[in-house]
């Protein structure tokens, strides 16, 4: 084994620092195509964080087709062969998927919110509110809050008393949450965009607290809207770290459940 690999510091998502590590010794050659990977224990202990965490890198390392399963043998890393398409190709791929979904995100979650504000509970009021607190020490923690970010969203729709909805949102949760991780890993590259989000999600829960439905939907659509806008202006150096990492396993998400119109 050529590669080796130290314990990561607590900050951004673990699994996606794996992941650019592991992707760095591959396109740098101190991991050879036909070199097998450690094993999940092994890669485990190296970076000093969970098997999980060491899967799920693992996991989008495949997206992106730099290693493969053999089975009952291993994951190896891939021959690199022609080198990928040029980074704009990959970008707007990446960026159109992202804006997609969050599309979607903007029809549903507007009219979820709005029947938040007309049908919340007391109970109801008070799972919004711990959730986003949770998200606030999340972020405060160095985390990108992601899961907390689709836990919020989550308690809004629940919130809005329809099992249809909640249905639909579970659907398509795999591709929500693939989306939400991107959003909120760019919004963790400036201030500004983490200060936006956050008086964004403030103005939704005060309009559902209100019980203003106009309000919480024209909120939630803002919000969405907002996230596009800042997608938009994502840094290609966001792109070519973490954007590229996580984008990618929603890409791939996209073309094994939906067609992309392009």
């Amino acid at each position: 084994m050529t590669a080796r690999f130290h314990a990561l510091q607590p900050g951004a998502r673990l699994s996606d620092r794996v992941a650019a590590e592991l992707e760095d010794a591959i396109r740098s050659g101190r991991l050879q195509a036909g070199e097998r990977l450690p094993t999940e224990a092994a890669l485990a202990a190296q970076f000093a964080v969970s098997r999980t965490v060491v899967r799920e890198a693992v996991s989008r390392l495949k997206s992106l087709g730099l290693v493969h399963a053999r089975q009952g043998s291993g994951v190896y890393v891939r021959e690199a062969g022609i080198a990928p398409l040029a980074f704009d190709s990959r970008h707007a791929v990446f960026k159109a998927a992202v804006i997609q979904v969050v599309e979607v995100r903007r029809a549903l979650e507007a009219e979820a919110a709005a029947l938040a504000a007309q049908r919340r509970t007391a109970a109801g009021l008070r799972r919004i509110h711990k959730v986003a607190q949770a998200l606030e020490q999340a972020v405060a923690a160095g985390g990108d809050g992601a899961r907390e970010d689709v836990a919020l969203h989550r308690c809004i729709a629940e919130a809005a008393r329809n099992p249809f909805l909640l249905d639909t949102l579970q659907y398509l949760s795999r591709f929500l949450q693939g989306a939400t991780r991107v959003t909120r890993a760019n919004e963790a590259w400036r201030t500004d965009f983490a200060r936006q989000v956050r008086q964004e999600h403030a103005r939704i829960v005060r309009a559902i607290e209100a019980g203003d439905a106009a309000a919480a939907r024209r909120a939630a659509h803002t919000h969405m809207d907002n996230a596009i806008a800042r997608i938009e202006q994502a840094a290609p150096a966001f792109w070519q770290q973490q954007g590229q990492v996580l984008a990618s396993a929603l890409v791939d998400e996209v073309k094994t459940g939906l067609v992309l119109k392009q």
